[in-house]
């Protein structure tokens, strides 16, 4: 069946490849066994389901946490003239009858419900009557009292299940620990299914930390380069949350506030408003953005500290689904870190331990040195494998950049002995400035060497250098009090015998042109921008004419490629990602008209060699099946490869390819491609049996190279449709 799963993912859903881990997990689905999947945002888990839905003759239930979820995806679905429907409290009582009644008539691929929905005894009677296929849990991290957004609901599915025996039963999220992981497959009984575990790293995504000056301005600063993009901007508290809007708003930004404090109407309007482009920002608390679909946020900042790594990577997680480079800046502060320091001490027992070891993981995060994918994914049980990754600002860093701080980090490290190691970086910086501060005063540190001794910094120099002696092991910081005290390594610059160098200023928190032209691809770098801007018109009030969000008729990445492409006909826009058919057909012929006139009046040549090239790759997908299913209908391989143009070798890898999809492939067939005797042949079938066929070189070297590679390949394709499990 995965032959018709690349045909939907092809033609329904218009996408060449699929990505990392869904062709294995929509493997396993199709064939009626469970598993838990636990993919990063923007990972593809959507179509882990989607497509087996399409697939399976029955009904596949989505359980959904939220309503603005269920509804997205809806929306989207049926773009793709996907029968599917959501039942919950958003509906009428008309409407509610009326999907109901749909569902009892068998017009629905696909139902999303919530939880609350689905364990209410007049639904489960209503579906008991129905043939259910696939059970899929979304969110499923909810599960676990030691998941991020814990819903006691969640932990009843399993006995829901129960009502569908022969459902496979599907549970996926983007953020689980490995405590979090073992958590849900106790409580959903998945005991005997498969976890398919995906990289924790979003490629795209710039992640940059620079120390809280004054944010406002750092704000301005950082949206002054992004006029019109799409992008979320977190605070710790609603007051933050309305003082921040109102100094963006005097500004001239589009932007809405979102927070508990504003009536449940007002929250929804304003989530429909970013969702629909209708404003470019929203300034919110956490309690924004979970279910939040939206693929073009072009970035997500942090004005104040998250609590945990994980809030932190959901929440950079909105940004960039449609896999265009976005940026995530968070702005750190001791205060900040002080404030939340004060809730967790409001907590007790295990709760609070829990609350404390979150708190130094991000710390981890915040004051590394190093390639910020390294702490972040080694929280996810995940180690990085590069030194580097090119997308962070410790990565990116400019030697040019690192000064030589050695006399003033003797001074402050002096500063901090002489003072008992009892004090942190305010008080060290008041000393070396010659403060007459109280504190200073009454604890006599007014008589030591090292008062008076830094004028030439100002007091913020003096505690950026605290900081940066921290993140380089110089010095280490009392959790609960904020103390600084010498390491070990800080002996070696008191005594000379090490210099000490680093960034001091991290406050420049915009991300320049050379760094984005270094992470992004030839499309982002290259498409025409006026274009694109018509395009996105266009998409617009197409989108509002139908009620729906504009990413639901297409994402950004297809204008993008639109307006680098400029393909000509309908054929050409197949190849553009994300168009399948079905849009083809619905919206075509709009866009193709606005892109002829734009390259028309501008004297503008299509990409013809690169667009070749495209569609080439996107119908090579489907390629092998052609091959395959001719082959089997009796044509040779060398007649094959002279009907299509190209080698034998080249017909051998689509039959290759036709076989590890789950065909037959008629023996006899390849065998009248081999030139070897049938002594020949059975001695190689002999050392494939001994060593494996899969590597062809093991293979060549046993037979003492008598045998050359191609009538090895034709070999190997020979014991492969031989021993086809």
């Amino acid at each position: 069946m995965i032959k018709e799963a690349r045909n939907k993912l092809n033609n329904v859903f218009g996408y060449e490849d699929f990505r990392p881990l869904q062709e294995d997990v929509i493997t396993r689905v199709l064939g009626k066994k469970h598993a838990l999947v636990i993919m990063p945002t923007g990972g593809g888990k959507s179509l882990c389901y989607q497509i087996p839905a399409l697939l399976f003759d029955g009904l596949t239930i989505v359980v959904s946490p939220l309503i603005s979820l269920m509804k997205d995806q809806v929306e989207q679905l049926r773009q793709y003239e996907i029968p599917a429907i959501y039942l919950n409290s958003s509906l009428s009582p008309e409407e509610y009858q009326a999907n109901v009644a749909k569902l009892k008539r068998g017009e629905v691929k696909m139902l999303y419900l919530a939880p609350e929905t689905l364990l209410m005894p007049q639904t489960r009677e209503l579906l008991s009557n129905l043939q259910v296929d696939l059970f899929t849990i979304d969110e499923a991290h909810c599960i676990s009292e030691w998941g991020h957004d814990f819903r006691p609901e969640y932990r009843q599915l399993n006995e829901v299940r129960e009502d569908f025996p022969d459902a496979t039963c599907l549970a996926l999220t983007a953020t689980a620990t490995p405590r979090v992981r073992k958590d849900i497959e106790q409580i959903l009984d998945l005991d005997n299914s498969e976890t398919f575990l995906a990289s924790f790293d979003r490629k795209n995504l710039f992640l940059k930390v620079a120390d809280k000056d004054d944010p406002v301005e750092q704000t301005l600063d950082f949206l002054y380069t992004r006029k019109k993009q799409s992008g979320i901007i977190y605070c710790f508290s609603r007051r933050q949350v309305e003082e921040l809007y109102v100094e963006l708003k005097k500004e001239g930004h589009s932007v809405k506030p979102y927070h508990a404090g504003l009536s449940k109407k007002v929250r929804a309007r304003n989530q429909e408003l970013f969702i629909r482009d209708d404003i470019s920002i929203i300034v919110a608390t956490i309690a924004f953005g979970m279910g939040i679909d939206k693929p073009n946020v072009r970035f997500v900042m942090h004005y104040d500290m998250p609590k945990n790594i994980e809030s932190y990577y959901q929440q950079i997680g909105r940004a960039g689904r449609d896999g265009l480079r976005s940026d995530c800046l968070l702005l750190y502060s001791r205060s900040d870190k002080q404030k939340i320091q004060y809730f967790i001490n409001q907590k007790e027992g295990q709760e609070k331990e829990v609350a404390e070891k979150h708190l130094k993981d991000l710390m981890k995060f915040l004051e590394t040195d190093e390639c910020r994918r390294k702490p972040l994914m080694n929280y996810f049980g995940e180690t990085y494998p590069h030194d580097e990754c090119g997308m962070c600002d410790n990565c990116l860093s400019v030697d040019a950049e690192v000064e030589d701080l050695t006399v003033q980090s003797q001074k402050f490290l002096s500063c901090v002995a002489r003072t008992d190691q009892q004090f942190g970086a305010y008080h060290i910086a008041d000393v070396l400035r010659g403060s007459s501060a109280k504190k200073v005063i009454e604890n006599g540190h007014n008589e030591l060497s090292t008062y008076d001794i830094g004028n030439e910094w100002s007091k913020e120099q003096w505690i950026l250098l605290g900081r940066m002696l921290v993140r380089q092991d110089y010095l280490s910081r009392d959790e609960n009090y904020g103390s600084l005290k010498l390491t070990e390594q800080a002996r070696a610059v008191l005594n000379g015998q090490e210099n000490v160098f680093g960034v001091l200023d991290r406050t420049d928190t915009v991300i320049g042109d050379d760094a984005i032209e270094r992470t992004s691809s030839d499309v982002e770098n290259d498409y025409e921008r006026d274009l694109f801007e018509q395009l996105r018109e266009k998409r617009k009030e197409m989108a509002d004419q139908q009620g729906i969000p504009p990413y639901v008729i297409f994402p950004d990445t297809t204008l993008m490629e639109m307006a680098y492409y400029f393909p000509r006909d309908e054929d050409d826009l197949l190849a553009i990602y994300g168009v399948g058919s079905v849009k083809q057909k619905k919206y075509g012929k709009d866009f193709l008209k606005l892109i002829g006139k734009y390259a028309e009046e501008n004297d503008v040549e299509p990409r013809q060699k690169s667009l070749k090239k495209k569609k080439k790759k996107k119908s090579s997908a489907k390629k092998f099946q052609q091959v395959g299913e001719a082959f089997n209908k009796g044509q040779s391989i060398d007649h094959l490869a002279e009907e299509h143009g190209v080698k034998e070798v080249t017909i051998i890898k689509h039959l290759k390819t036709y076989l590890e999809e789950g065909n037959d492939l008629r023996t006899e067939g390849i065998a009248a491609a081999s030139s070897l005797s049938v002594r020949k042949r059975d001695e190689v079938m002999d050392v494939m049996d001994e060593v494996g066929a899969r590597m062809l070189r093991i293979v060549y070297n046993k037979l003492d190279k008598t045998i050359g590679y191609s009538e090895l390949r034709v070999m190997q394709l020979y014991y492969m449709a031989q021993n086809r499990d």
